[in-house]
């Protein structure tokens, strides 16, 4: 498993998870895209925000290896902001290769990216 080195390890101040300490045994954690409505609370939005904005400054639109990024944490992004990079794809695997699509991720997130003059 692939270890970002540098990457949030969690929300700070809470306990949002963004990454994981080591590998489980029986493999990766499968990655689903849930879906996000409306009504979800206040503090589950900042931790998605800060989520993309620490994948962003850390791989920008490049695209990377899940590694030990949180698959629940990253989950929430999967199949709209983060997207699959290989085909085929894996979504049980540390070493699937992923990647921001850019365009949706400017919509979610505008507070991510300067505005352009």
């Amino acid at each position: 498993m692939i270890k970002h080195r540098g990457f949030p390890g969690r929300l700070s101040g809470t306990d949002y998870q963004f990454t994981i300490r080591r590998a489980a045994k029986e493999g990766a954690t499968r990655l689903v895209a849930r879906k996000r409505y409306a009504d979800r609370r206040p503090a589950d939005r900042r931790a998605d925000a800060a989520f993309f904005a620490a994948l962003w400054d850390h791989f920008g639109a490049a695209p990377f290896a899940r590694g030990n990024l949180d698959a629940g944490r990253l989950s929430w992004l999967f199949g709209r902001e983060v997207i699959p990079a290989e085909e085929p794809f894996d979504p049980e695997s540390y070493d699937a290769m992923l990647r921001i699509d850019v365009d949706r991720a400017r919509q979610s997130f505008p507070e991510t990216f300067p505005e352009e003059a």
